[in-house]
């Protein structure tokens, strides 16, 4: 804590947890500050109401709880979902898009509570404080920040469950949790205790949006998503908000086993980490996106957005949201997506996704010039002159190889 200014008001993210709940009590007592416990509801399906009676009795000067379910999902969700992310081939970023949004409204209750600092309770291993002060620096510059985890005498989940029966502070974390949980309206990611041994399978019981494959349902079912300018707008025919939206296939795919993830990735940190991840609805919103999107982009737009794909998960995954070069992305696969506004019809079976059906007013698709029966708009002849003039330069090249 050496050479941070004094603190009069912090604003906390506070999720609850065991970390936050201990956050409150120890900020008090190491800077001698009010705190203002922060929570927001992105659908992670909690008594949120509890949630705040359990921040004032841990101390907190004030709790605030914000909905930000369609602005979590129209704002931050859908953008990234235009961009196809998906973080090293799999992890499609559900708990990484959720930080810059709780961190952006946090630090706008820190403005209305004219607060001084905030806080968060991510460890210093993980990519959580990276995500967090990342946004709270680009907003405001001249905010001290305040990581637990990097200050306190404390190294051990245990070590906080004991801290927290000292001072009387009510959790209901044990030392036998056998693992960590992030739950929002987009996904739920599991890690830690036992996910740490990449060996060991999952438990059956630990999912909570899916059914386990094997036990999903013996017939497939057909879903159809509608796409307007890049962005779901109905399913089967039926208009919804962004968060229902979501919520709908978030239902529909779990119970087909849809959208589960076991990956062990990169941190930002340096570090690997096993994750374990259930996103039903955002995998649907993948497949029916490629879908649509086979029928109405251009091909070298197509390839050059999915060659931006890669640094666009990183600065996610990063925690660069708010950054420029995000921003640079977004508008150009944003232009892109103009054109995007189709249907794509999905089946789904056990686990699997099989893209059975896609159409769009907006479609490059050609039946004409696509049939390999009679036409008369293609001349078959032209693809000899094409193929000669492509395979110039490999012609030299395997001349100066025969003569070598």
């Amino acid at each position: 804590m050496s050479g941070i200014r004094s603190i009069k008001r912090l604003v906390l993210a506070y999720s609850g947890g065991l970390d936050t709940s201990v956050a409150i009590t120890w900020i008090k007592e190491a800077y001698g500050c009010e705190v203002v416990a922060f929570c927001a509801d992105l659908g992670q399906g909690e008594d949120l109401a509890a949630v705040k009676a359990k921040a004032l009795a841990t101390g907190a000067k004030k709790a605030v709880v914000q909905d930000l379910r369609d602005v979590f999902v129209r704002e931050f969700v859908f953008p990234m979902l235009r961009a196809n992310a998906v973080y090293e081939g799999a992890y499609l970023l559900g708990t990484s898009i959720a930080r810059p949004l709780i961190a952006k409204a946090q630090m706008a209750v820190a403005a209305k509570e004219k607060a001084d600092a905030v806080g968060h309770g991510a460890t210093g291993k993980g990519n959580d404080q990276v995500r967090f002060e990342l946004a709270y620096q680009t907003i405001d510059p001249s905010i001290t920040i305040v990581a637990p985890w990097r200050e306190w005498p404390f190294r051990s989940r245990q070590d906080l469950i004991d801290y927290a029966k000292q001072h009387d502070i009510p959790v209901t974390a044990t030392k036998a949790k056998p693992y960590s949980v992030d739950k929002n309206l987009f996904h739920t990611s599991y890690e830690g205790g036992i996910l740490e041994d990449p060996w060991a399978e999952p438990p059956a019981e630990m999912f909570t949006m899916t059914v386990a494959p094997e036990r999903a349902p013996e017939r497939p079912e057909y879903v159809e998503i509608e796409y307007r300018a890049g962005d779901p707008i109905a399913v089967n025919g039926k208009k919804l908000s962004p968060s229902r939206l979501l919520a709908e296939l978030n239902a529909i795919g779990g119970r087909h086993g849809i959208g589960r993830v076991d990956l062990v990735e990169n941190r930002y940190v340096g570090m690997k980490s096993r994750g374990v991840y259930e996103t039903p609805g955002g995998t649907l919103l993948h497949a029916a996106h490629r879908a649509v999107e086979s029928l109405t982009l251009d091909r070298e737009v197509l390839h050059q957005r999915d060659a931006m794909i890669p640094r666009y998960a990183e600065l996610v995954y990063y925690g660069y949201w708010f950054a420029p070069e995000r921003r640079m992305l977004q508008a150009a696969i944003d232009d892109a997506q103009q054109n995007v506004t189709g249907v794509a019809r999905l089946k789904l079976y056990k686990g699997s996704i099989t893209i059975a059906g896609r159409k769009s007013s907006m479609s490059l698709y050609r039946h004409d010039l696509a049939t390999f029966e009679e036409e008369a708009v293609y001349d078959q002849k032209d693809a000899a002159g094409f193929i000669r003039l492509n395979a110039l330069r490999l012609k030299v090249e395997g001349k100066r190889a025969r003569s070598s």
